[in-house]
């Protein structure tokens, strides 16, 4: 039997606030998405004034993002770079940017999707969070 790490609430909480506190200090409306690593929703949050749209794309983004243990990045660049056939995959992937996974030890333990604004900043606000929480790790 192999041993893994799973966010915890506690973890979740510590991702989220540092999302918030990164979007928050660009003045940038969006939702934010936490997910474990079978791609299952822990976490949703909209800020004030984010599109009613963004909820599910952040969702979208985080689900694609640890299901497919990479960056949603990758996949829409699958796409962009002609192999549109990538479409028909099964799983209602999110073939955004902004969706990012979190990695502990080598292992992947979620991934957290943004939507809301200009996809690189939505990728940023969820490398913010994910960099707090790592740092809270190195303790």
């Amino acid at each position: 039997m192999k041993n893994k790490k799973c966010l915890t609430l506690a973890d979740v909480k510590i991702i989220a606030a540092g999302c918030e506190a990164e979007a928050l200090k660009q003045n940038w409306a969006v939702s934010m998405a936490i997910a474990d690593d079978g791609g299952h929703l822990m976490w949703l949050q909209r800020l004030d004034g984010a599109n009613l749209t963004t909820i599910q794309i952040a969702a979208g983004k985080a689900h694609t993002s640890a299901m497919g243990r990479r960056t949603s990045k990758m996949y829409e660049d699958i796409v962009a770079g002609g192999r549109n056939a990538f479409l028909s995959v099964p799983g209602g992937l999110t073939l955004l940017e902004g969706g990012e996974p979190i990695m502990v030890d080598g292992e992947i333990v979620g991934a957290v999707g943004v939507s809301g604004v200009k996809s690189v900043e939505d990728a940023q606000v969820a490398r913010a969070g994910i960099s707090v929480f790592l740092e809270q790790l190195q303790w």
